[in-house]
């Protein structure tokens, strides 16, 4: 559990697939909070957690279910708010004396109207202030709430869900069906407002006390041991190595490892900046050779991030005995990469795809880890990158993955294949900074298909890679949109690839979301 002073907020998580952005709303907000899973929240964690306020995600299940998810009964009577969404609503309702049912025409998917009652509720403050009197919500129920527990009222209906939101304020019990945290109810952020307002929290959570706070805890767990930081050149690990290197100077040394699939001068770039901009030890280790080779042949992409991983792992440590016996190893894990590695026994959950910098550390590595951006989201990255002082050119590179190019390669990884990627990514990059575009785009790269395409040029037939562009807008990278490009820019782009990279002879644009897909091909 996190060891973190401010007021604290605890999501309950029943498996929704929106649940994260609950949190990022709450920390819109500047209020602290953090998800866990249901299975793992009992009566001493909610002591010892001590929140000021819970929520309670949705989820798939149906609490008519036997066994299905629920909280432990004694959240109900810590004499705290509760609001609850989606399924949260209807296992408060059945835990509460209520009833909920199944069927008969009420479920609920996507689009819906709510209107309110005459009763005034402070959690709806800014509602219904439309002159149509009611608000576009998002739903995705198929069990609804047929009789409300006692105590509790209604204050918003739809046409499928006569009891959309309700309340006991007396007990500040809050409950509604749809999922305000969606962009599909325009003024869903409003009623968290209202919620964290009436739990009396007062938006602490800045990056600012952030970093004071960070800074203590580092040179708490630390004391006077040495530290390697593996840092890769993104933003997430350079923040971490900069916030570490204030809080204990040149007990921290940074290893730049070189797996051979970086992007075009990359390695370069990375190890002046550093060694220009910052006075801290930095080791550029060489470890092409060494990952290409493990590679060989690998195609399955878990195997892929797992190998990359282990080999990261051994490489820092054989530097750390070079640096005199360090005991720590920093990384720039974030809060998202957490919620995507781990599936929880028994719980709501999947593993969508494994993170190399998360699961702790084999114990032969004898190495603890220093993790200080391990609650943030990106954006708080970015945002604590600005209160440490980095460059605001480097803060908004988009962002790149620890297994960096093979996982823009789909299949086996050959040499070939990542040199034309690179070159490919490269005019990509140039073509969006021309066009001014950098900015407005979260993450934008080329990925390698492993497929070859028949072509012609000139007067030959040619046989060569397809390559796919990847463009997305988000805030968190959590949830993402592909980015609106014009026909003329993609046309242009695509020229400009095929004349100047040999070896790809066609070019597609990748126009999924996430979900259902991920930023990344693999």
């Amino acid at each position: 559990m996190t060891d973190i002073t401010h007021d604290r907020l605890l999501i309950i998580d029943f498996g929704s697939q929106v649940t994260q952005l609950i949190a990022r709303r709450l920390r819109e907000l500047n209020v602290y909070c953090e998800i866990h899973p249901f299975n793992k929240v009992t009566d001493a964690f909610l002591a010892e957690f001590a929140p000021k306020a819970v929520i309670l995600s949705g989820g798939p299940n149906s609490v008519i279910d036997a066994g299905s998810p629920r909280p432990p009964e004694s959240l109900f009577s810590m004499g705290i708010p509760v609001l609850g969404i989606c399924y949260g609503q209807q296992v408060m309702m059945q835990m509460l004396g209520g009833q909920v049912e199944t069927g008969r025409g009420t479920a609920e998917f996507g689009r819906a109207y709510v209107t309110p009652t005459n009763e005034h509720l402070p959690l709806l403050e800014g509602w219904f202030i439309a002159d149509d009197d009611r608000e576009q919500v998002w739903m995705s129920h198929g069990d609804h709430v047929s009789k409300i527990a006692p105590g509790f009222k209604v204050y918003g209906t739809s046409p499928n869900a006569p009891y959309a939101i309700t309340a006991d304020p007396s007990r500040h019990f809050y409950a509604v069906q749809f999922h305000p945290e969606v962009h599909h109810t325009p003024n869903g952020a409003k009623l968290y407002e209202n919620f964290v307002r009436l739990a009396g929290f007062t938006g602490d959570w800045t990056m600012g006390a952030y970093r004071e706070e960070a800074i203590r805890k580092i040179r708490e767990q630390v004391g006077d041991a040495k530290v390697i930081c593996g840092l890769s050149g993104g933003v997430d690990s350079s923040v971490a190595a900069v916030l570490i290197h204030e809080a204990i100077g040149d007990q921290l040394t940074c290893v730049f490892v070189d797996h051979g699939l970086l992007r075009q001068n990359e390695a370069e770039e990375v190890v002046e900046m550093f060694r220009d901009n910052y006075n801290m030890p930095l080791i550029h280790a060489d470890e092409r050779e060494l990952f290409l080779g493990e590679l060989d042949g690998v195609s399955d992409p878990e195997t892929k991030r797992k190998i990359i991983g282990k080999l990261f792992i051994d490489v820092f440590q054989k530097h750390a005995g070079e640096v005199g016996g360090a005991r720590f190893l920093a990384q720039g894990t974030l809060y998202p990469d957490v919620i995507e590695s781990v599936s929880f026994s028994g719980g709501p959950s999947v593993t969508i795809k494994s993170h190399h910098n998360v699961g702790g550390l084999p114990e032969k590595m004898g190495l603890k880890l220093v993790e200080p951006l391990r609650e943030l989201f990106k954006d708080e990255v970015r945002a604590l990158g600005v209160e440490l002082g980095l460059p605001k050119s480097f803060i908004g590179r988009h962002p790149f993955p620890g297994p960096g190019l093979a996982i823009r390669c789909p299949g086996e990884i050959t040499r070939e294949k990542l040199e034309i990627l690179r070159k490919a990514d490269a005019v990509y990059i140039d073509q969006i900074r021309k066009h001014g575009l950098y900015d407005e785009i979260w993450q934008a790269f080329v990925a390698i298909l492993p497929v070859r395409t028949v072509g012609v040029m000139g007067d030959g037939r040619t046989y060569d890679f397809a390559c796919a562009l990847r463009a997305v807008t988000s805030v968190d990278g959590m949830t993402a949109d592909y980015y609106p490009f014009s026909h003329e820019f993609l046309g242009e782009t695509a020229t400009r690839i095929i004349n100047e990279v040999e070896g790809i002879n066609r070019v597609t644009y990748d126009i999924t979301s996430k979900p259902p897909g991920t930023i990344e091909w693999e």
